[in-house]
């Protein structure tokens, strides 16, 4: 069955495992950015991208723009998922990630932006779940660490609360809000304990003002990358 494509046209299910992942790890650095929802995430993704050249992928998005695209056969299975905190099953959420690093990879091909340096992927909010975790690397690319930004329940929600009266996001209220930390302790944290086993987790404590968690960030990630990243 053809894959589908994402995010724009419309398709199936992935076909079955490949015997090999599509990017190898030293044509393309994929950093898998991890945190409950509201630990600023999108913020500091964001100001990576200015700074270093990333291209900020964020799960969530995809999802979301999926959902509405005209035509999809997984839109009401996505807008189910979301409302009701729920995990939108992994083969959609893995293939719509694929099809996005193979339109930015072949993009720099054809573009002066293909300098012989890896193409570098924020993978933000994924992945969810440790069957996620691993169908991706399997498949798509060994990530080379999660950066997780580890910030208190009370302090998110007070983030989301504040967000969700100009966000215009369906899951930005309280009863939506208590069930996603419920699925992120539940599903999420043991992905990044399995990858913190492995020496591959970067935590930094998102409490402070955004600008200081961007400048330990800068620091944690020129330490694991390189200065230039």
């Amino acid at each position: 069955m053809p894959a589908i494509e994402a995010p724009k046209t419309a398709g199936s299910l992935p076909s079955p495992s490949k015997p090999t992942p599509t990017f190898s790890p030293d044509k393309v650095t994929v950093v898998f950015v991890l945190g409950g929802p509201g630990a600023g995430k999108g913020t500091q993704c964001a100001n990576l991208v200015r700074d270093y050249g990333f291209t900020h992928l964020s799960a969530g998005d995809l999802l979301r723009a999926e959902q509405d695209r005209p035509g999809s056969q997984f839109g009401s299975l996505i807008k189910d998922c979301i409302r009701n905190g729920d995990i939108v099953p992994m083969e959609v959420t893995v293939q719509l990630l694929e099809n996005a690093m193979t339109e930015v990879v072949d993009g720099r091909k054809k573009s002066s932006g293909d300098n012989g340096k890896p193409a570098k992927f924020l993978i933000d909010g994924f992945p969810r779940k440790m069957d996620q975790a691993l169908k991706f690397e399997e498949t798509v690319c060994p990530a080379k660490f999660v950066l997780f930004y580890d910030c208190p329940e009370e302090e998110m929600q007070r983030r989301l609360l504040e967000r969700g009266k100009t966000s215009g996001r369906a899951d930005d209220n309280s009863e939506s809000i208590k069930k996603r930390f419920r699925t992120f302790v539940e599903t999420s944290m043991p992905v990044v304990d399995y990858y913190e086993k492995q020496g591959r987790v970067v935590k930094i404590d998102a409490t402070p003002k955004p600008e200081a968690v961007y400048q330990e960030t800068r620091k944690r990630l020129g330490e694991r990358l390189g200065d230039g990243l």
